[in-house]
């Protein structure tokens, strides 16, 4: 090791005494206790230096797209499930006991002033879970578990029985 240290190094000496060695309870040690591993560590975690950065940069990776409009046959079927969806939730006395677990794709429009996208464009996702309510009347929502969606954005609602969207069982929906 002392050969990898230049030649005109001044503090040589004290390099090669290494570490110095204290008595257990000389005044230095009382001063200055062993700090334990774990307390020791939390000083070197990371920590975000830039609050809110990496999600600034995450939030560039996401695709937008534009709002499908639904054609009518689509339409007209998935107001058919929202109904028939209604009717096992009318209450939520009804809703605990049927535990409908559906998955409800909807679309969600760009919230960032400072993307292209904004107004303009959105994304869809998927909420799966039991529905609680549907109400077209008074919120214009359909709550799954505790997302409130508003029917308006809703694209698609497939169930984890789809026997439950049967034509045969629900044929005056």
């Amino acid at each position: 090791m002392a050969a990898s240290l230049p030649n005109d190094f001044k503090y040589t000496a004290a390099f090669l005494s290494g570490r110095p060695q204290h008595q257990r309870f000389d005044d230095f040690s009382l001063k200055h206790p062993k700090m334990d591993r774990q307390k020791r560590a939390k000083i070197f975690a990371p920590f975000d230096a830039l609050d809110g950065y990496s999600e600034s940069i995450d939030s560039k990776n996401i695709e937008y797209v534009e709002r499908i409009d639904l054609e009518e046959a689509d339409r007209a079927e998935l107001n058919r499930r929202l109904q028939i969806l209604r009717l096992l939730t009318y209450n939520s006395k009804l809703a605990r006991k049927n535990q409908v677990q559906v998955s409800v794709r909807y679309y969600i429009p760009c919230t960032d002033p400072n993307r292209f996208a904004w107004q303009m464009l959105g994304q869809y996702v998927t909420v799966t879970g039991i529905c609680r309510k549907v109400d077209p009347d008074e919120t214009g929502c359909i709550k799954i578990e505790e997302t409130a969606i508003p029917l308006a954005d809703v694209a698609g609602i497939t169930a984890s029985d789809e026997s439950l969207f049967g034509e045969d069982e629900w044929a005056g929906c």
